[in-house]
């Protein structure tokens, strides 16, 4: 939304939350989420055509164009537990917008949804009872944190999909018109609304399959004595296939590729395909094989055993520049660790101490004190037996891993999450240096 205020200096964009400190939040220079670029988007139009507002139903009884931006995770209980989308925040969204009214309306679904949830809201809109009329439109997000304002600003494409009636295909050309300020229009897809809401599942699908497959592969490297990094080079040179999205890694993460395939895969069940809900989800038990497999390359090269060790995991964030760790593998790996009772010593420069201490479900007596958090790289890794670096932050890179090495216990062992760093130098210096799809 701030990007489309940047753009479109006509329009006035007005971001709601029934959360009062985050709309203050984003009423000041302490953003609640971390993106490269994004404050300064955010400075450029906030006051003047961007506003944040708690008035919800206010602003959006004056709308004209809607955009529900809710999550939508994965449902935790009664049907479909664990696998199908949780849709009460969308629905909510559309029993709020036909009790405002208003005047005639165009609601864009902008989260992530199975295909026919914009049945579900056409349905509750036109059971309202008010003489408005409203148009469904779906235009999911494709952008990937940590580069999201480089993908607003250059999209490779914006998918919109409407009816096919006329007043659908009015409303349509509407949102057209709004990216076409600064989309060229061959970027811009028009669709039917199931094509458009299907088409944001699958491509979660198809990016987390690569990085699967990937990952399956290193681990037949590391049996065979090949380089996933090499394979990887290979076979993304065949123009068919590509570079991107086969760099192997402890694992995928966000709040997004997990989540999507396992709504499309209950979805194919839903439908009547258990094959092809089960070819999907072998992504995802591929992913926590990932996980579990760096924490048992861990437990072998260390005798097998951390108890009472500690072990210094560098990042938690599920991938570097964000401060996003839903899904993050560093969670399951330091869960394991935990339950090895090993003795967590993390260091991560966006996520807080609070964040992560509540996703491992940190209680007073529940490993509270085999963690600790620190705010230095050097000061996480002193003492340490080992390293497990499980984000591929920048600064990681270039750390003085000569004296971090002096200052750690003997033998040091450093475990890259993310093939990151050159393990032959680390292994000069002293180290016991492993990476993924490496023998």
């Amino acid at each position: 939304m701030a990007m489309i205020a940047n753009k479109c200096s006509d329009a006035t964009v007005t971001v709601v939350d029934l959360n009062e400190n985050r709309i203050a939040d984003w009423n000041s220079d302490k953003l609640p989420v971390y993106e490269p670029g994004l404050l300064e988007i955010v400075q450029s139009s906030r006051g003047k055509n961007l506003f944040f507002s708690s008035d919800v139903k206010k602003n959006v009884r004056d709308a004209e164009v809607i955009f529900i931006s809710v999550n939508t995770p994965t449902k935790e209980y009664g049907s479909g537990a664990g696998q199908a989308a949780d849709l009460r925040y969308v629905e909510s969204c559309a029993r709020m917008i036909a009790e405002v009214g208003g005047g005639n309306k165009i609601v864009v679904e902008k989260s992530t949804v199975p295909v026919r949830t914009a049945q579900m809201v056409e349905e509750i809109l036109s059971a309202s009872g008010n003489e408005f009329t409203y148009q469904i439109i779906s235009n999911p997000e494709f952008l990937a944190e940590g580069t999201a304002m480089a993908d607003l600003e250059n999209p490779d494409r914006v998918l919109i999909g409407g009816e096919s009636t006329p007043e659908g295909q009015d409303a349509v050309q509407k949102i057209v018109n709004l990216y076409a300020t600064w989309v060229d229009l061959e970027k811009i897809i028009t669709t039917n609304l199931w094509s458009s809401e299907l088409s944001k599942l699958t491509a979660n699908a198809f990016l987390a399959q690569r990085i699967s497959s990937i990952n399956a592969i290193s681990a037949l490297c590391e049996e065979t004595g090949a380089n996933v990094d090499e394979v990887a080079r290979a076979i993304g040179s065949d123009s068919r296939i590509g570079h991107k999205f086969l760099k192997s890694s402890v694992g995928f993460g966000g709040s997004c590729f997990q989540k999507d395939i396992l709504n499309l895969s209950y979805l194919c069940r839903h439908f009547g395909l258990p094959e092809v809900a089960h070819y999907w989800d072998q992504v995802v038990i591929m992913n926590d094989f990932q996980k579990e497999r760096f924490v048992q390359r861990i437990l072998n090269k260390m005798f097998n055993t951390v108890s009472g060790k500690k072990i210094a995991v560098l990042g938690y964030a599920f991938k570097k520049d964000t401060n996003d760790y839903r899904e993050s593998p560093a969670i399951a790996v330091c869960k394991r660790l935990l339950e090895e009772k090993a003795l967590i010593r993390l260091y991560d420069p966006q996520v807080s101490e609070g964040a992560i201490r509540e996703s491992l479900q940190m209680e007073e007596g529940n490993h509270f004190d085999s963690f600790t958090f620190y705010d230095s790289i050097e000061d996480a890794c002193h003492e340490s037996n080992a390293i497990a670096l499980l984000t591929e932050w920048e600064e990681f890179k270039d750390l003085d891993f000569q004296r971090i090495y002096q200052s750690m216990k003997k033998p040091a062992y450093i475990f890259d999450g993310r093939n990151l760093l050159n393990l032959r130098e680390l292994e000069k210096i002293g180290f016991r240096a492993f990476g993924i799809g490496k023998a």
